[in-house]
């Protein structure tokens, strides 16, 4: 990765980050990721207004899925809501890490976020996250009521993985018909396991996810003994959404990503091909930002214009 390209404010955050083999002990490295999450959330400000209730979502024939509600304090009125999941290449990252975040999203934007605790590759490959993520995005439809959640206007979104599963998500939603989602929100989603694109190559570097990381996460997440560099094969399209042959019928869309980011041809790609089949779709690309750098890096400019720009586009989407 060329540093030339990424932006100054980011520079010292990348330095910070030691390598180590993020794939040598997952259980270290789920670990190291709910403390860096910790960390940084500690030397941000503290969100208040918020409250937070956690919930046991039952599966039939599969194991119980806990999610978090996350809603405005003092609003007893149905609003829109957001099922919100984590990212972490499919096989790390957890709601208690993005607790923070999604706080500071419900103050920003003011509607219900559910965040998913789906389970994790290897132990769990595809089809099992998301199905824990169908499970939890049923279960706010089917308690709507109790939740005080507007039923019309209900999204689905992530960041990394969790854009992944998110878009994979509406598309599973839009073949089954048992629900509508009203929004796709898509922070940097991680959709194509074959990884062939130029921008994929061009990140290398150790500190942050690249090419090798992420063909390990897709492996690990759909079962295989080895990665599609050896062995490419198209995924299903519940998995990787890039295979999806027909976009027509899914709900808007916003895909935001970094600049120097390992995914931003596959973004942009994908950004295309729903605007062309109908689904108005708002792409913003943040120069100098690499992968997750707006959470990373929280106090950089273009960090906090990032995060505006993601939180005042789900913002219109579920209430205007």
């Amino acid at each position: 990765m060329d540093l030339k390209l990424v932006d100054p404010e980011l520079i010292p955050a990348l330095e910070a980050i030691p390598e180590f083999d993020i794939w040598a002990d997952l259980t270290i490295t789920r670990a190291v990721s709910l403390q860096r999450s910790n960390y940084i959330a500690s030397t941000l400000p503290s969100v208040v207004g918020v409250t937070s209730s956690d919930y046991i979502v039952t599966q039939d024939n599969d194991q119980d899925v806990v999610v978090r509600v996350y809603r405005p304090e003092g609003h007893t009125q149905p609003l829109p809501s957001l099922l919100w999941i984590h990212g972490g290449g499919y096989c790390f990252g957890s709601m208690e890490g993005d607790d923070y975040t999604v706080r500071r999203m419900v103050e920003k934007i003011g509607c219900v976020v559910v965040s998913v605790d789906y389970r994790l590759a290897p132990e769990f490959p595809f089809p099992a996250p998301l199905n824990d993520c169908y499970a939890a995005l049923t279960w706010v439809f089917d308690n709507a009521d109790m939740l005080k959640v507007d039923v019309s206007r209900i999204a689905v979104g992530g960041i990394s993985a969790g854009g992944g599963l998110a878009a994979g998500l509406a598309l599973l939603a839009r073949d089954r018909a048992e629900v509508s989602v009203a929004f796709q929100a898509l922070l940097c989603p991680m959709i194509d396991n074959n990884s062939t694109s130029e921008s994929s190559f061009s990140i290398t570097d150790k500190r942050i996810w690249n090419r090798r990381s992420n063909l390990q996460g897709w492996m690990h997440y759909l079962g295989r003994q080895t990665t599609s560099e050896e062995e490419p094969f198209v995924a299903s399209k519940y998995a990787a959404p890039s295979h999806a042959g027909d976009l027509h019928g899914l709900p808007p869309a916003y895909i935001g990503i970094g600049s120097v980011d390992l995914f931003i041809d596959e973004n942009r790609e994908y950004a295309q091909r729903l605007n062309g089949s109908g689904v108005a779709t708002q792409l913003e690309i943040f120069t100098g930002g690499y992968h997750g750098f707006e959470f990373m890096v929280p106090n950089a400019k273009v960090s906090r214009l990032a995060r505006d720009t993601h939180y005042s586009a789900i913002k219109r989407a579920l209430f205007e």
